[in-house]
């Protein structure tokens, strides 16, 4: 490398540095507009001037004034006249960026993500830490914002393609779902209930049964199934799956983006086969990263590695785990766990999605 060379590259790469800070940056002022029902306060009025946001949300009017012109600056925002003075200008939310940041039930609903960052910000003591130990940083600690961002990021997929797609692409198991007696399905990290409550929704018959460690998500997950009608099929337990083992038979075991931060994945799938009936499968999603690891990664690989050293593995070292995977699971990975674990059929499934790689597994 000549030196002409090296300055390039240094340059190229303090520009990136500077250039990731400001996306880091723009996207926790995505937070405080969400938190604060700044964006929310806008696709109601319409358009807003700095003093009628601040009145609407009950903010301070120097606050509203900064984050306005933020926003704008950002792209996030719309600002029709900027050249008049500050007080004057009026903003609004395009129809399309309130789909992304508000609409909880759209595919391209991002603004969790924001919240997820959130969630890491606050516990950045704690990691560095834990990064000096070799201990984990629990996941109750990320607070509410990882708890729910989580859950509104994975919810419209449950919402749209669970029983549209996902399902009906292993039509034996949509075909025993919908059969007589009810089918009866074990949804384990279930989080907040989103996966739970699509299910019972989706199959009328079946009985569901969702299980996660933490009881803060499990008290929301109970609300949502009493809001959506499906309390009397859909029930949860705090634990893991070897905590439920008297529940048992299940003609399903789902997983949905949970296995990798289960401690004793391999103990996690053993326990779930011990506890399928004799024609029962597991369906695992996880993350849709590469098979083997390379350098650079890909766009994806980069986002999954992110969460990993921040989130998902840390807070499964916290529990003091027999294999700590982070969130980079990759498919060899899941097919040794699935052998290790005795199932015999282990496939991976033909189903289209740009962030999780489908598995099923069998007796």
């Amino acid at each position: 490398m000549t030196a002409h060379t090296e300055l390039d590259a240094r340059e190229a790469l303090a520009q990136r540095l500077v250039d990731d800070v400001t996306r880091a940056l723009e996207t926790l002022s995505v937070y405080l507009g969400l938190e604060l029902g700044l964006y929310q306060a806008l696709a109601d009025l319409g358009t807003a001037a700095q003093a009628e946001l601040a009145a609407t949300a009950g903010i301070a009017p120097r606050y509203a004034h900064e984050w306005l012109e933020q926003q704008a600056a950002a792209g996030y925002l719309a600002c029709d006249d900027p050249r008049r003075p500050a007080e004057q200008r009026r903003y609004r939310l395009p129809a399309v960026h309130a789909e992304v940041l508000l609409d909880a039930d759209s595919l391209y609903h991002a603004g969790p993500v924001a919240a997820m960052l959130a969630g890491v910000a606050r516990v950045l003591p704690q990691l560095l830490e834990a990064y000096r130990t070799g201990d984990g940083v629990p996941y109750a600690a990320y607070g509410p914002q990882m708890r729910r961002g989580i859950a509104a990021a994975n919810r419209p997929m449950f919402l749209h393609q669970l029983a549209s797609t996902w399902l009906p692409a292993v039509r034996d198991i949509d075909r025993r779902l919908r059969a007589a007696p009810p089918a009866r399905v074990l949804d384990l990290g279930c989080g907040l209930g989103a996966s739970a409550v699509a299910l019972a929704r989706a199959y009328p018959r079946a009985q569901v049964l969702g299980v996660d460690l933490d009881q803060a998500s499990l008290t929301q997950a109970r609300a949502q199934a009493a809001e959506a009608g499906v309390a009397d099929r859909v029930t949860f337990a705090v634990g893991d799956a070897a905590q439920v083992a008297a529940e048992g038979p299940f003609d399903l075991v789902t997983v949905f983006e949970a296995l990798h931060d289960i401690g004793d994945p391999v103990g996690a799938l053993r326990t779930a086969r011990a506890l399928l009936a004799a024609d029962g499968s597991v369906l695992v999603a996880d993350e849709r990263v590469a098979d083997t690891f390379t350098t650079p990664g890909d766009p994806l690989e980069r986002f999954m590695y992110g969460w990993s050293i921040l989130h998902c593995l840390p807070a499964t070292l916290a529990e003091h785990p027999v294999e700590a995977t982070g969130t980079v699971l990759r498919a060899p990975t899941v097919a040794r766990w699935a052998a290790a674990a005795g199932f015999t059929g282990f496939e991976v499934l033909p189903i289209d999605n740009p962030f999780w790689r489908f598995y099923r597994m069998r007796r």
